[in-house]
Parts: C-alpha cells; sequence; structure tokens
C-alpha cells in the first residue's frame, strides 16, 4: 500500500543540478538560486525556470524581460547559499563574486560552468509562483567540469 507524502518530500528523492538564475542592469541587479529550471527545446531552443512571486528575482525579470541561467559548478556550495537566500533579500548577492555582463545586459557569474542567457517569451502565473518560458539567444560552456548537485536537501558531487 502507498502512502500519500507531501510532494517537496517526493521531490526531494530527485536529484538536480543547482543553478543561479541572474537579472538586472548595471544599476539593480539580483539573482538566485533554483534547481527549478529545465531545457524544453533545442529547436528552437528554450528553457524553462519557476520563481517565487515574491522575490526581488522575480520581479527583475518581469521590470526587465530578460535573465540568465548560471550552471554551478561542485566547488560553489557558497555561492548557491549566498544566492538561495543566506543573506537577505535586499542585501548585495554579488558582493566578492566576479561577474561579467552578457549580451542582454544581465550579470553573469565568472566561475560558473555555463551561462544561459534568455529572453522570457511566455509567462505563466499560478498562484505563488510564475513559470518563465525563456528563448535561449546565448549558450556559453565555460569550462568541462562537474556540476553541484543537489539531493535530499544536501550538496552532492559527481565522481568520474
Amino acid at each position: 500500500m502507498t502512502q500519500q507524502i507531501d510532494l517537496r518530500q517526493v521531490m526531494r528523492r530527485w536529484p538536480s543540478g543547482v543553478a543561479v538564475v541572474t537579472t538586472g542592469d548595471q544599476i539593480q541587479l539580483h539573482g538566485m538560486t533554483v534547481n527549478s529550471f529545465v531545457s524544453i527545446s533545442i529547436d528552437p531552443p528554450a528553457i524553462s525556470v519557476t520563481m517565487a512571486n515574491d522575490t526581488r528575482t522575480k520581479k527583475l525579470v518581469d521590470q526587465f524581460g530578460v535573465f540568465a541561467v548560471n550552471l554551478l559548478s561542485a566547488n560553489h556550495e557558497h555561492v548557491s547559499e549566498v544566492f538561495a537566500g543566506k543573506v537577505g533579500e535586499d542585501e548585495d548577492r554579488f558582493a566578492g563574486v566576479d561577474i561579467t555582463t552578457g549580451s542582454t545586459g544581465v550579470p553573469l557569474l565568472m566561475g560558473a560552468i555555463a551561462w544561459l542567457e534568455c529572453r522570457v517569451i511566455h509567462r505563466y502565473e499560478m498562484p505563488n509562483s510564475t513559470l518563465f518560458v525563456g528563448e535561449v539567444v546565448s549558450a556559453v560552456l565555460n569550462r568541462e567540469e562537474m556540476p553541484l548537485v543537489y539531493f535530499n536537501r544536501g550538496y552532492w558531487r559527481i565522481s568520474k
């Protein structure tokens, strides 16, 4: 007999990569750690990402219409934690993090394995979050490193 379990408990058993979504311009920028990110089409290139409606990052994505997904490497647990809110929502999450500016104007994390710069093409608003579909306008692989993996409320490393 199956036991009724909270969706959150079930999803803890699904490993995922860790990424930071960044957005903004040279004056306003913000980012947040996500694992609700997925490739949905190769041709045309498109991804989706979900953000809580009350986050500053979501509000800036609404304002600017662009965002980047920065794929984190196995040694970026600290970066993940900072962008997951271990510093306050209004604090500078980019303090001490090397960044560059992408072709869309969004900040990109220099230590990321890869960057996907996206233009929002669809928004699906739900009561507490919004699913964004982004057209990938630039995809850059920075380095061949192992990704940071999140599983059962902890970080893991993949070994070859």
